[in-house]
């Protein structure tokens, strides 16, 4: 098969802010449609991984955009899986407009989880075998987001329209949250063009997060997504850390 895949989309306007252009958000649901469809080709689907009790998480994302596309617009999108590590399963994906110039472009760690358990399971002994392929022009694999203690707070819960076939928050709503705390007159005069996000544990319906949150004189935009955990729990404090750069 051949490794790349090619998805097209046309942007809706239910996918685009309130000034006509894509929602970065949106942006994330169009690369995990593309990679959802090739591994459906690969029998790697949600519905073939669930028999074996597993399922695919992301667990790393970044994201560099070069002009957010617009309502109407066609967009081509290419995905292809990168060499296997130890731990995790990595992803490239390009977006492009109807004349081939780039739009965005993505680099992702996906790893599998069991069903039950909701651990990771290491490929090794996961029994899925997962083809990669270097084209060399991947960008290079998501950093960690060290901890980091932020002036601004805010708390949100999550909600039964935010869950997922996982029944945990989708990936794609973090970046919503992170949106929502800045005011839409920013969001005009400064668009998004790079965003990194960590997912450390999953998010469940009902869960309070609170969000603590910078915007940094150079217009960078830090999140941590924390969760009170009682003393004697095993969940993880941190849910989440988004770092976004703005035009």
């Amino acid at each position: 098969m051949e490794p790349i895949y090619r998805s097209q989309f046309t942007v809706s306007i239910t996918d685009c802010d309130c000034f006509g252009r894509l929602k970065p958000s949106a942006i994330m649901s169009m690369m995990q449609q593309a990679a959802a469809d090739q591994y459906e080709i690969l029998d790697l689907s949600w519905k073939e991984l669930a028999k074996k009790d597993l399922f695919w998480a992301i667990i790393r994302q970044k994201v560099l955009v070069t002009q957010l596309p617009v309502s109407g617009q066609r967009i081509t999108v290419e995905t292809w899986p990168g060499t296997t590590s130890r731990v995790a399963y990595p992803r490239s994906t390009i977006g492009y407009d109807e004349q081939g110039r780039e739009l965005f472009r993505s680099i992702s760690l996906w790893v599998l989880m069991d069903i039950r358990t909701r651990a990771m399971v290491l490929p090794d002994h996961s029994g899925i075998s997962l083809p990669g392929y270097v084209r060399g022009d991947e960008l290079s694999l998501p950093r960690s987001l060290g901890i980091r203690h932020l002036n601004g707070s805010t708390v949100r819960q999550v909600m039964y329209s935010e869950l997922d076939m996982n029944s945990h928050m989708n990936n794609t709503r973090y970046l919503d949250w992170a949106a929502d705390l800045l005011p839409s007159f920013f969001h005009k005069e400064h668009p998004i063009k790079e965003f990194t996000i960590n997912y450390f544990s999953e998010a469940r319906e009902s869960e309070q997060i609170q969000l603590q949150y910078e915007l940094t004189p150079e217009g960078q935009l830090l999140v941590e997504g924390l969760r009170s955990v009682p003393e004697n729990s095993t969940d993880h404090t941190r849910v989440f850390a988004i770092q976004a750069s703005y035009v």
